[in-house]
């Protein structure tokens, strides 16, 4: 294939242009995933859990408080009625009788008052757990909110610049003869390279220098002639920087 050596080298400014789209649609990739959204996806669903095992101690003890309260006032309605029983009482059986119940709903009382505070204290240490619990999935809520915004501002932003560059490569791209382009695409898309400038005798696109028995190739060849190079299949752009001088005649070449 020919090409002129100026449409050659504009294949350099689209490689350029599509190494700066990938690199732009690998950054919108990285800021989507948000490894500190995830994070803190992954806190507010434990602090919820947390939450959820709290609240539901929480009523569990309120409940058995009230259970407990209900008792009390069960048995004190008990003691009252025993205390006018044994005000009215005429025989000393029937007082001991009495004496001896009332004994024992008074510690029942005891028991139920002792059993009473011990809820009481864990109904304020679960409130405690609660609130905490409450006010630190607030907080990861708040910084999610704020990650998000600031995520999608990021995102726009990305996909603002990768438009432009987008639309610069289509405005280089149709300078390029169509024969051209479609080898450099195909070899892109082959290869993951469509251009290398040859660079003081080395193909940038693999990094490696040509072998003397490639540089003669190289410079036996006329300059619109296109050639790939033999490491990374791309097409082997020269330019004054490719190091091919005193041999290299350019156009006097062909």
């Amino acid at each position: 294939m020919k090409a002129a050596p100026e449409d050659q080298r504009l294949l350099l400014d689209v490689q350029r242009l599509d190494n700066e789209a990938a690199q732009v649609a690998h950054r919108i990739t990285e800021v989507q995933k948000g490894a500190e959204l995830a994070d803190l996806a992954q806190r507010a669903v434990a602090l919820r859990s947390e939450l959820s095992v709290a609240t539901g101690s929480l009523e569990d003890a309120q409940r058995e408080l009230a259970r407990v309260e209900s008792d009390v006032a069960t048995v004190n309605a008990r003691v009252q009625r025993d205390t006018t029983l044994l005000a009215a009482a005429k025989n000393a059986k029937d007082a001991a009788g009495l004496e001896s119940e009332m004994a024992s709903l008074n510690r029942r009382i005891g028991d139920l008052e002792t059993g009473q505070l011990e809820l009481m204290e864990r109904i304020e240490l679960l409130q405690a757990r609660v609130g905490d619990a409450e006010a630190a999935l607030a907080d990861v809520e708040v910084e999610r909110s704020r990650l998000g915004q600031s995520r999608d501002e990021r995102i726009a932003v990305l996909t603002e610049e990768r438009a432009s560059v987008e639309s610069n490569r289509a405005t280089i791209a149709s300078r390029v003869p169509a024969e051209l382009l479609a080898l450099y695409e195909r070899q892109r898309t082959r290869y993951g390279f469509g251009a290398s400038l040859l660079q003081g005798g080395v193909s940038s696109a693999s990094g490696v220098a040509l072998t003397g028995s490639d540089l003669a190739r190289v410079r036996a060849a006329a300059s619109d002639e296109v050639l790939l190079c033999p490491d990374s299949e791309a097409i082997l752009v020269r330019t004054d920087e490719s190091g091919l001088d005193p041999f290299y005649r350019g156009d006097a070449a062909r």
